[in-house]
């Protein structure tokens, strides 16, 4: 069953939303080569506690850390290690907050370093992918619409879109009704109504869309071992049209002054 949003419980949503996007920013400044995703769990647990608000992913279904950190070849659900990220890595930054007893859940891939220009091709189009597809979460388009929109667009530049994991809605839950593939078609599924809230998330792979999972039960990697790109907004209908309740400004922020310190 779809719980649609009040105005009031998007504002709750929104606010959880943006702990989150503030936690990616404070995690987007200390991403270089030598630093490891274990030292950025840590960070971002204080940072989330900080703000009176809970990591929403710690326990969760028994997951053991705060943020999902997943370089390379590997799509999701990646488990924090003392593994120093290199020169040229990509790395999926998956992180959740509950806030006033609301989930946030928002995510972004970064270059570690500079990468290639294949690589940095992947993260700017599956960034484009997840706007084309909240650009249809519409009142009445349709789920199809959403993932028709992020397929299309990948597709065309020869990637695979994965199919076993999907967008969801938000809210109460970090999960809830509807699942929001990143594949569809046109017309399909069920209609978007207003109050709907979802989390978006295109996961992108550079080869084919075949993914497995490794024997720590969670992380997923793609069965060709190159590379995949996720990012994540969440997303609620309000007066019929997208409001993206969470942001990549912080990220960005931190990522123009470090190319200035850089550059």
């Amino acid at each position: 069953m779809i719980i649609y949003k009040t105005r009031e419980e998007i504002e709750l949503l929104r606010k959880a939303a943006q702990v989150v996007s503030r936690t990616l920013g404070k995690v987007a400044e200390k991403i270089e080569p030598g630093v490891t995703p274990l030292e950025l769990d840590r960070l971002a647990e204080d940072y989330i506690r900080s703000q009176n608000a809970v990591p929403g992913f710690l326990g969760l279904y028994d997951f053991p850390n705060s943020l999902c950190i997943s370089k390379n070849e590997q799509v999701v659900h990646g488990i924090p290690d003392n593994t120093p990220l290199k020169e040229g890595d990509i790395v999926s930054i998956d992180c959740g907050a509950i806030l006033n007893g609301y989930y946030g859940d928002h995510a972004f891939t970064f270059a570690v370093g500079e990468v290639d220009d294949e690589t940095q091709k992947l993260l700017d189009v599956t960034k484009e992918c997840l706007y084309l597809g909240i650009e249809e979460c519409r009142a009445g388009s349709r789920l199809g619409d959403i993932g028709f929109a992020i397929q299309n667009h990948a597709e065309k530049h020869g990637y695979g879109v994965v199919r076993e994991l999907v967008g969801h809605g938000i809210g109460k839950e970090m999960h809830e009704e509807p699942q929001v593939p990143n594949y569809g078609k046109r017309g399909r599924g069920k209609k978007l109504k207003e109050g709907l809230v979802v989390a978006i998330e295109p996961m992108i792979n550079m080869g084919t869309k075949a993914i497995k999972q490794l024997d720590d039960g969670w992380t997923i990697i793609t069965r060709d071992k190159q590379p995949s790109a996720h990012f994540e907004h969440d997303v609620a209908i309000v007066d019929g049209k997208p409001d993206i309740l969470s942001t990549f400004d912080y990220v960005e922020e931190a990522l123009e002054k470090k190319a200035k310190v850089h550059g």
